[in-house]
C-alpha cells in the first residue's frame, strides 16, 4: 500500500513530526539520496531524527507547538529563499546529500591531509637515518617492504621466446638454476594467465608481439600448439604481422616506444670510470685553478689569472647564448619533476591529457656517473614526450618548434664536479633532452644533509658556481634551475637568488665571471622547512616574477653599468623564463598565477597526481566532472601503459600494481566538482567523509588501501602470494609536521 493510502491520500509522513507514526525508511519512505546505493541504516527516517536532535541542539522532538510553528516556518523561509552554506576554511566544501556523517559532528572529518614529502624525494630516503623521537612518532612506515612478484621457478632465459623444440643453447647446461621443461613450467610453476584485457595481451596487441614470451600473463593470447613433421604436438608462440608492420619505429626509438635508453655496456664503462667526460675535466681544472669559489675571488690580479686559464680550453664550450631556444608560455602547463609517481606510465598519460612539459624523476648524480641501473631507467621517457609541445603565436627569436620536445631532465647534486660530469654524460648519452634542471628544493633531510637539493639554497656561491659550469658543458641544451622560497619559515631567500642567477653576483662579475645563463627558474612558493603545510605563497612569487620581468624588459641595456652582462652569456637572446610551482589545483588557479603573479607558465604536481586531467581542463577553460567510470578508464590505460613499460610477466605485473598504487595514494583524494558546494576546489581542503554519486565512486574516494588493491586487481588480477604493499604511512590519517 502506498504512502498516500496509509495517511488517507496526503502528503508522506514528516518523520519529525511527534504525532506521526515513525516508520522504516526502506518499507515507507522512497529515499532518493542515492537512488544507486542500498539504503544504509544512517539513512533511516529514524536516524536522521535523532542525528537531528543531536547536532543541531534540539531540546526534545516534542517542543510545543508554537515551537514547531515558528520551526516549520524558518523551514519554509528556507525552500523560499535557498542558500548556500558558508565555505569553511580547510574543509572541501562538500554538499549535505553526500556526507557520510551530518557536518558538525565529532566523526564528520575524513583523512587528514597526506604527507605529500613522497611526492618530492620519496626513493632518497633510508631506513637507517637517525630520527629524533619526535620525528619517530610521525607514524611513517619507514621500513615499506612491496614483497616480491616472481614466478616460483622462473623459465630460463634460453626458452623464453624459443618454440618448444627448439631452444637456444643454455650456457649453464645441467647447471642451471631455472626451469627448461616448458610444458612443467606452464603447468606447475607460472600462474594463471589473466583474463583481464578480454585475456589478449595489451603488448602484443598493440606491436604484435610479446617480449617476455612465455613468462607473459597473457600467453595464452600469442601461442598454440601444433603438429609436427614427426607427429609430435609442440607449443609455439605466434606474431601478428599487420601489428608489427605498423609499430614500425623511428630511429632513436627502442621497440617498446621509449627514447633516451642506455646499453648495458655504456652503464659498465661508466662504472668503470671508462667514460670520458672531457669538457667537464677541463672546466673542473680551470675553475680549480683560476677562481677557487667566487666569493673568494676579484683579489690581486685574479681577473687577467681568469682570463688566462680560459684560454686552456682546446674546445670552448658553448656559451648560454648559443643553446638551443626553449619557450614557455600560457599554453605550455608543466608536469613538475615527481620522485616515484612521475614514472613514465604516468607521465605519458598526462601528455594524452594535455601536458605540454615533462621532467624525469629526481636523479642523484653520482649513482649517475656510476652507471647505477635504476637512476638511468629514469632517464627513460615515452616517444610522445619527443613531440614538440603546443604553440600558440610565440614571438621568441630563433625559437623553433619544430626541434623542441616536452621532455627533460633533472638532476641533483651537492658538488660542481658532479653536477658538470652528470650534465656531460646526460647531454652526451640522452639525446631528446630539452632541458636539464638542477633539484635546489627537494627538502627529503638525506638529500638535504648532503648539501644537494634544498641545501644549495643557503649556499648561493656554490650555486652560481654549478649553474654556469653546468652551462658550459651542456652543448646545447639549456641548463634550468626549480628552488624553494628558503630553507627557514618566514625567511625567504629567493629573491635574492633569483637576482644572482640572472644577472650574476657583484663578486664573480668583477672576477671575470659571466651570469650564470640559467634559461629558466622555477619557484615553488614554500620554504623547506614548510615542506607542503600551509598555502604556496603566490604574492612572493609575484615579486620574484617581477624581477626577471625587469631583466627581460631591458636586456642588454641594464642601467647599472657595473651590473652589465655580456651579451653573449645570456640565454636565448635575454630571454630567462619564470615558472611558479604550488597549489594549482584547476584551472581557475592555473589562470590566476599567469594572471595575478605574471609567470610565464605554472608547474603543477600534486594537482596532477590527485586529477591527472587538470591538463585537459587548463586546455578547454572549464571544470571536468568526470565520472566514475571516465577516471576507472584513466586507471585502466596507466595500467597498459605500465604492462608496456615494464612487461606483462610475473615481475612486470607485480611492478605496474605496486606503482599503480602508489598514484592511487593520491588520487583518492580527488572529491569530483560535482559534490562541492563551492567552487574552486582547494588542494589543501580536507574532505569530511563523503560517499559518491554510485558505488564505483565511493570506491575510488577510499582512503583504506585495500581497497586500492581491490582497484588494482580489476586490471591485475589478484596480487602475487608475496606482494605487499603499505601506504607511506601507517595510518592515512595523519598531520604533516614542519621541522623545526
Amino acid at each position: 500500500m502506498g504512502e498516500k493510502e496509509q495517511n488517507g491520500g496526503d502528503a508522506p509522513l514528516n518523520p519529525l513530526e511527534p504525532t506521526a507514526e515513525l516508520v522504516n525508511a526502506a518499507n515507507g519512505i522512497d529515499h532518493k539520496i542515492h537512488p544507486q546505493k542500498d539504503v544504509m541504516i544512517e539513512d533511516s527516517a529514524v536516524t536522521k531524527a535523532e542525528k537531528f536532535e543531536r547536532h543541531h541542539e534540539v531540546d526534545e522532538l516534542e517542543d510545543s507547538p508554537a515551537k514547531r510553528r515558528k520551526l516549520d516556518a524558518d523551514e519554509r523561509d528556507e525552500e523560499q529563499a535557498p542558500t548556500k552554506s558558508e565555505r569553511k576554511k580547510g574543509v572541501a566544501p562538500i554538499k549535505a546529500e553526500f556526507l557520510v556523517y551530518p557536518p558538525g559532528s565529532k566523526r564528520d572529518m575524513g583523512a587528514a591531509i597526506a604527507d605529500d614529502d613522497s611526492a618530492e624525494g620519496a626513493a632518497h630516503t633510508r631506513d637507517s637515518d637517525k630520527r629524533s623521537k619526535k620525528e619517530k612518532s610521525r607514524g611513517q612506515n619507514s621500513n615499506r617492504s612491496f614483497g616480491r612478484s616472481r614466478d616460483e621457478v622462473s623459465l630460463c632465459s634460453s626458452r623464453t621466446t624459443a618454440p618448444e623444440f627448439s631452444p637456444a643453447e643454455c650456457r649453464f647446461g645441467d647447471e642451471c638454476k631455472f626451469e627448461h621443461d616448458l610444458r612443467k613450467y606452464l603447468k606447475e610453476w607460472k600462474r594463471e594467465d589473466l583474463s583481464t584485457f578480454d585475456g589478449i595481451c595489451p603488448i602484443w596487441k598493440r606491436k604484435g608481439k610479446c617480449d617476455v614470451g612465455w613468462k607473459c600473463r597473457f600467453v595464452g593470447s600469442h601461442s598454440r600448439e601444433r603438429d609436427t613433421d614427426d607427429g609430435r604436438k609442440e607449443l609455439v608462440l605466434v606474431g601478428d604481422e599487420d601489428a608489427i608492420v605498423r609499430h614500425a619505429k623511428l630511429d632513436g626509438v627502442s621497440d617498446i616506444g621509449t627514447i633516451n635508453d642506455i646499453s648495458t655496456q655504456t652503464k659498465s664503462d661508466l662504472m668503470k670510470h671508462k667514460f670520458q667526460t672531457t669538457k667537464a675535466d677541463k672546466y673542473i681544472t680551470w675553475l680549480d685553478k683560476s677562481g677557487q669559489h667566487p666569493k673568494n675571488s676579484g683579489r690581486g690580479g685574479e681577473k687577467e689569472a681568469i682570463e688566462d686559464n680560459r684560454a686552456q680550453f682546446t674546445e670552448p664550450p658553448l656559451l648560454p647564448s648559443e643553446k638551443r631556444r626553449i619557450y614557455f608560455g600560457p599554453e605550455t602547463p608543466v608536469l613538475a619533476p615527481l620522485t616515484t609517481q612521475g614514472n613514465l606510465p604516468f607521465r605519458r598519460l598526462c601528455v594524452g591529457l594535455g601536458a605540454q612539459v615533462t621532467y624525469s624523476e629526481m636523479a642523484m648524480s653520482l649513482p649517475l656517473l656510476q652507471g647505477s641501473k635504476s637512476e638511468w631507467a629514469l632517464m627513460r621517457a615515452h616517444e610522445s614526450e619527443a613531440l614538440p609541445p603546443k604553440v600558440v603565436n610565440t614571438t621568441v627569436k630563433n625559437y623553433d618548434n619544430a626541434k623542441d620536445l616536452k621532455f627533460g631532465a633533472q638532476i641533483a647534486a651537492n658538488k660542481p664536479w658532479q653536477a658538470l660530469k652528470a650534465v656531460e654524460v646526460l647531454t652526451k648519452l640522452c639525446p631528446q633532452l630539452r632541458v636539464v634542471d638542477l633539484n635546489c628544493g627537494c627538502p627529503i633531510d638525506l638529500v638535504y644533509r648532503t648539501g644537494a637539493g634544498s641545501a644549495l639554497l643557503d649556499s648561493p656561491a656554490k650555486l652560481e658556481k654549478i649553474v654556469r659550469g653546468m652551462n658550459a658543458v651542456s652543448g646545447e641544451v639549456p641548463i634550468t634551475v626549480k628552488i624553494r622560497m628558503g630553507t627557514k619559515d618566514n625567511k625567504p631567500t629567493a629573491l635574492k637568488l633569483v637576482d644572482r642567477l640572472v644577472y650574476g653576483s657583484e663578486e664573480a662579475l668583477k672576477s671575470g665571471y659571466e651570469s650564470c645563463g640559467a634559461a629558466a627558474i622555477t619557484l615553488h612558493g614554500r620554504s623547506r622547512q614548510q615542506r607542503y603545510t600551509k598555502s604556496a605563497d603566490w604574492s612572493y612569487i609575484s615579486e620574484c616574477a617581477a624581477l626577471i620581468d625587469d631583466y627581460n624588459k631591458r636586456g642588454d641595456d641594464i642601467a647599472d653599468t657595473a651590473r652589465e652582462v655580456d651579451g653573449r652569456s645570456q640565454p636565448g637572446n635575454g630571454k630567462v623564463y619564470f615558472l611558479g610551482n604550488g597549489d594549482c589545483y584547476s584551472h581557475v588557479d592555473y589562470n590566476a598565477h599567469l594572471e595575478e603573479a605574471k609567470v610565464d607558465s605554472v608547474m603543477i604536481a600534486r594537482g596532477a597526481l590527485i586529477k591527472p586531467w587538470i591538463f585537459e581542463e587548463i586546455d578547454k577553460g572549464q571544470y571536468l566532472d568526470k565520472s566514475a567510470g571516465e577516471r576507472l578508464a584513466l586507471v585502466e590505460q596507466f595500467v597498459r601503459y605500465g604492462l608496456e613499460t615494464w612487461g606483462s610477466d610475473e615481475m612486470g605485473v607485480g611492478t605496474t600494481r605496486r606503482f599503480l598504487l602508489e598514484w592511487l595514494s593520491f588520487a583518492y583524494r580527488y572529491v569530483p566538482v560535482g559534490i562541492l558546494d563551492h567552487l574552486p576546489p582547494h588542494l589543501q581542503d580536507r574532505p569530511p567523509a563523503w560517499r559518491g554519486r554510485n558505488d564505483l565512486e565511493t570506491l575510488l574516494g577510499s582512503d583504506n588501501y585495500k581497497d586500492w588493491i581491490k582497484i588494482s586487481e580489476m586490471f591485475l588480477g589478484p596480487a602475487h602470494k608475496d606482494f605487499n604493499f603499505a601506504p607511506k604511512h601507517k595510518s592515512n590519517s595523519y598531520e604533516i609536521e614542519a621541522e623545526g
